[in-house]
C-alpha cells in the first residue's frame, strides 16, 4: 500500500475516502475484476470510465419471460463473463468460462455472486436453432447477447446487462494491485505449476512457481492459474468457487490500496473491459454506494449428475427444480413458479439424459 502523508488534512482525508467508495462501486457493477476505477469527483471517474470498450446488443432479444420480468422487478443482475482468449479477443469462437452473476437487491442494497458451471447442459441457440449443449458454448455462438439469452431462458432471469473480461486482463489486474493473498491446500499445489506454465506462454508475462501450501500473495499470472484449477475434488463446480475467491481477494486488496495504485489500476483495466453498461448507469449508482454489501455466494445448478454423450456434460437434476430453488435462496421467492420455457427445456434434458 502506498503512503499517505500524515500532515493531509481533513479535507484530504474526505476526498480519499471518496476515492475507495468510487472504487467500490465501480467494482460491484464490474465485479468480474472488482478493482477497477478511482477518480476524485463525477468529472475525473467520467472521463475514466470513458476507457471501457463498449458493445451494445438488443435487450429486446436476450430471452427475458414474462414471468421473470414481473418476478425479478427489484433485481439488477448482471452477467460477469471471463472468455478464454488469451489476447485483446472479444468476438465469437471464444467460450466463457467463467460465468458469474452478480445479482443486486435494489431495495437492501445486498449483492449475491452465482457461479453458473460452465458444463451446464442447457438449452442454446446456434445459427438461429435451439440445441442442448454446454451453456459455455452460448459465447462461441453467438457472442455476450446470446449467452445472457441462455442464462435467461434457462434460469428465468432478467439479465440484460454484462461485463466481459479475458485472461489476460485479470492479470494485469491482480499485478496492478501488487498481486492478491490467496490460501492454497495441498491439492492445488499439485497442479497450479501446470497452469502458470501455460498462462505464461499464451500471455507472455513472466511468474513464478508456488512451491508451499498456506496463505501467500500471487501474482496476476499465478492467480488465474489458481482459478484455472479443476482437477481436484470437486472439479468444475470447486473451480468455479476459486473464482470467486480471486474476486473476493481482489475486492478486499482494493480497499488498501493507495490513490496512485487505484489510478494506475483504472488506466491499467478499463481498456481491456468489454460492456454495454453505460458510463452514465454506472455514475448513476454512486449516491448509493456506501450501503451496497457483497453476501452469500452461490454455485448453480445445484444439484447435478455427469454423462458422457459426444463430450461430458454436467446435467441439471432436474432443471426445473433447480431454478425453483435458485428463486427462492436467490430472491426469497417461496413458492416460485417457472415459466413453461423452463418446464419445456427441463422436460427435454430429461427425455434425452434420462435423469430425473
Amino acid at each position: 500500500m502506498g503512503k499517505i502523508k500524515k500532515r493531509t488534512g481533513n479535507k484530504d482525508k474526505k476526498k480519499m475516502a471518496k476515492w475507495k467508495k468510487i472504487v467500490l462501486i465501480i467494482m460491484i457493477v464490474l465485479l468480474m475484476l472488482l478493482a477497477i476505477i478511482a477518480g476524485i469527483g463525477t468529472y475525473f471517474v467520467a472521463d475514466k470510465l470513458e476507457k471501457l470498450q463498449k458493445e451494445d446488443i438488443d435487450k429486446n432479444a436476450v430471452g427475458i419471460s414474462e414471468e421473470a420480468k414481473d418476478a425479478l422487478s427489484g433485481y439488477r443482475n448482471i452477467a460477469l463473463l471471463g472468455i478464454d482468449s488469451r489476447a485483446d479477443d472479444y468476438g465469437l469462437g471464444n467460450r466463457s468460462d467463467c460465468i458469474i452473476i452478480a445479482s443486486i437487491n435494489q431495495k437492501t442494497n445486498d449483492i449475491k455472486l452465482i457461479s453458473v458451471y460452465r458444463d451446464s447442459y442447457f438449452l442454446l441457440e446456434e445459427n438461429g436453432k435451439e440445441r442442448l449443449d454446454k451453456v459455455t458454448h452460448a459465447y462461441s455462438y453467438g457472442g455476450a447477447q446470446n449467452a445472457l439469452k441462455a442464462l435467461n431462458t434457462n434460469l428465468d432471469l432478467n439479465i440484460t446487462e454484462f461485463v466481459t473480461v479475458n485472461f489476460d486482463a485479470v492479470i494485469a489486474a491482480v499485478d496492478a494491485m501488487d498481486g492478491v493473498s490467496i490460501n492454497i491446500d495441498n491439492s492445488e499445489l499439485q497442479y497450479i505449476n501446470k497452469y502458470i506454465d501455460e498462462l505464461i506462454k499464451t500471455s507472455g508475462v513472466s511468474a513464478k512457481h508456488v512451491t508451499k501450501t498456506g496463505t501467500q500473495t500471487l501474482s496476476g499470472v499465478q492467480a488465474v492459474a489458481y482459478s484455472r484449477i479443476r482437477y481436484t475434488a470437486g472439479g468444475d463446480y470447486k473451480r468455479a468457487e476459486r473464482m470467486r475467491t480471486v474476486i473476493e481477494a481482489m475486492l478486499k486488496k482494493a480497499k488498501t490500496l493507495s490513490l496512485g495504485k487505484l489510478n494506475k489500476l483504472a488506466d491499467t483495466m478499463l481498456p481491456k473491459i468489454r460492456t454495454n453498461i453505460s458510463s452514465g448507469e454506472i455514475l448513476s449508482l454512486l449516491p448509493s454506494l456506501a450501503s451496497f454489501n457483497i453476501g452469500d455466494s452461490l454455485g448453480f445448478p445445484y444439484e447435478t449428475k455427469g454423462i458422457t454423450l459426444d463430450r461430458w456434460y454436467g446435467v441439471p437434476v432436474n432443471l426445473e427444480a433447480n431454478v425453483k430453488r435458485l428463486h427462492k435462496e436467490a430472491f426469497g421467492q417461496e413458492d416460485y413458479e417457472p415459466s413453461e420455457k423452463v418446464k419445456s427445456i427441463s422436460s427435454q434434458i430429461i427425455s434425452k439424459t434420462g435423469y430425473r
